[in-house]
């Protein structure tokens, strides 16, 4: 299970974000954790909450430069809350799952990088979640699936776009077939996880890397989050031509000369192999 934060410099969200009830916001310095707080449903995904979190990542407060990810209780996300999935007709059926991706697209090409921490289950819709991060840590207790095919319904939170691009489509095509779930090992071998720690570890591993992330360029970020994703789906001379602006626009901000200046009279720290 993961442990709740217990780093005494994270304080309670103000404002807008304070009245959010399905969320637990706290915030140190540029770095802001949203906790999913629906632990009694091991944080499944009503109407309520996919609204919240797109209000969140709406209304970052102004200082944040990194977010961090997490679900209260024994899970991250166990996906939608099908006790709430009443019939609709196509119409609102079509607009419910655009709420979602309305949502997801708000983290994913949103401000500031987000990385989530992974235990429990991290099924359906919480895999979609999870997709929709620029980083995932898992803790062992991690386990992935995806039981649309069983529940005779389809993904619909963006999974068919972000999860085949991470994992593989065949492999995807295997878990919503045959109800196949990956254990957090797997996960990591097969692209879902970017880093492994043990259980309880997960949220501290977060808050660390979203620190070293904070401390980035903005531009630089933006960059990586927006340009990269959609320049992979380019041609290969339209995706050349994009690197170029990308990297010009970049290199040019005042931050990145004053970063490379740092560098140049050896008051930055060269690039060296670390322990993840």
């Amino acid at each position: 299970m993961s442990t709740p934060a217990t780093d005494s410099t994270f304080t309670p969200a103000t404002g807008l974000l304070a009245g959010l009830d399905l969320l637990q916001i706290s915030q140190d310095g540029a770095v802001l954790h949203i906790r999913l707080n629906r632990p009694v449903k091991r944080n499944a995904i009503n109407d309520g909450l996919i609204a919240q979190l797109h209000t969140a990542f709406v209304n970052l407060p102004a200082d944040v430069r990194a977010v961090v990810v997490s679900g209260e209780g024994a899970h991250f996300c166990a996906g939608l809350d099908l006790s709430e999935l009443v019939e609709r007709d196509i119409h609102a059926a079509i607009l419910h799952s655009r709420g979602w991706h309305a949502a997801f697209d708000a983290i994913q090409f949103g401000r500031v990088p987000v990385i989530a921490v992974l235990h429990g289950a991290v099924v359906g819709g919480g895999l979609e979640l999870a997709a929709s991060c620029h980083i995932r840590v898992a803790e062992d207790s991690a386990y992935f699936g995806l039981p649309e095919g069983q529940r005779g319904i389809f993904v619909g939170g963006g999974g068919s776009v972000r999860i085949p691009r991470l994992m593989g489509a065949a492999r995807m095509t295997d878990m919503m077939l045959t109800g196949r779930v990956f254990d957090a090992d797997q996960g990591e071998r097969y692209g879902v996880v970017n880093y492994r720690v043990g259980d309880g570890a997960g949220l501290a591993k977060g808050i660390e890397l979203a620190r070293k992330i904070a401390g980035n360029a903005p531009m630089t970020a933006f960059a990586v989050m927006h340009a990269l994703p959609r320049i992979v789906e380019m041609s290969p001379s339209e995706g050349l031509f994009a690197e170029s602006l990308m990297a010009a626009s970049a290199s040019n901000t005042p931050e990145a000369q004053a970063r490379l200046r740092a560098f140049l009279e050896g008051r930055a720290a060269k690039v060296v192999k670390s322990e993840d």
